[in-house]
């Protein structure tokens, strides 16, 4: 597991890209037959993902010093490619592209696999802390709550699907989502805002192999962006931004811990006052 440590937003603002791209993105998650963990001290986030070409199992962490990896934690996954399976404590749940499941603490032997090792899944996952057993949950694409914004004169016309969240799947604080935009449509979260009460992770997807983004973030009059490509994450802390624009329509999932779950709790910046 990678240790990723808090920034004070004015130590940022002096960040080379380099620097920025070593503390704040994260690359490689889909390596066949492997785990990949990223322990963010930003509300002590932990972003994973996994392609599992054989069954892996999700094997504690000396860092979180438990008995078993959510014996104090709480998970979502949320499956990005091909079909793939999730089993819990002996429970078995089938995930196709764009399904999740909610984990609860708790749970101790959780199996990913893929019914074709030559076409796995992109299992990709979020754990925070927890103090409350919540039930498993598969959270399916019919099921999700789901909202409209933007439009396409402004190229950012979305739809925002709501996967674990107060009015659906319930958890102890972590909030997951994902957003796809529509065709023609290439701007996220812009207008623009930061919430100082939670931290964020985004996690882009469906982005054309040839295509790039650009995802922006720092104090809103320091804005730095980072190049951003296929099923590669970033993390987003309390004071920054967290926008993009990309040079194709993409989709991307959101996780969120902090003070609340109140996704509407957001500190919104004029266009004005960016820099």
């Amino acid at each position: 597991m990678e240790i990723r440590y808090p920034t004070h937003p004015k130590d940022f603002a002096t960040y080379t890209t380099e620097k920025i791209r070593k503390e704040f993105l994260i690359q490689n998650l889909f390596v066949p037959g492997e785990m990949r963990l990223v322990y963010s001290h930003f509300d002590r986030m932990i972003v994973g993902g996994v392609c599992p070409n054989q069954p892996v199992t999700l094997e504690v962490s000396q860092e979180i010093r438990a008995e078993f990896f959510l014996a104090r934690r709480e998970m979502g996954v949320i499956n990005v490619g091909p079909q793939g399976f999730i089993t819990v404590d002996g429970e078995k749940y089938t995930l196709n592209t764009g399904e999740g499941i909610y984990i609860g603490m708790g749970a101790k032997e959780i199996i990913f696999a893929s019914p074709d090792s030559r076409n796995p899944a992109h299992l990709y996952f979020n754990s925070g802390p927890a103090h409350k057993n919540y039930p498993t949950e598969k959270i399916e694409m019919g099921n999700l709550e789901t909202t409209r914004l933007g439009s396409p004169q402004e190229a950012n016309a979305r739809t925002i699907h709501k996967y674990i969240h107060p009015q659906g799947v319930k958890s102890c604080q972590l909030v997951m989502g994902m957003t796809r935009l529509a065709p023609g449509s290439v701007w996220n979260s812009m207008p623009c805002h930061t919430h100082e009460r939670r931290m964020e992770v985004y996690f882009y997807c469906n982005l054309p192999q040839d295509a790039v983004l650009f995802h922006f973030m720092g104090e809103p009059d320091k804005t730095r962006h980072m190049v951003i490509r296929n099923e590669e994450a970033v993390i987003s802390p309390s004071w920054s931004i967290h926008a993009g624009v990309g040079t194709s329509h993409y989709s991307f999932i959101w996780g969120m811990l902090g003070e609340n779950q109140t996704f509407t709790d957001m500190d919104a910046v004029a266009m004005a006052d960016l820099q």
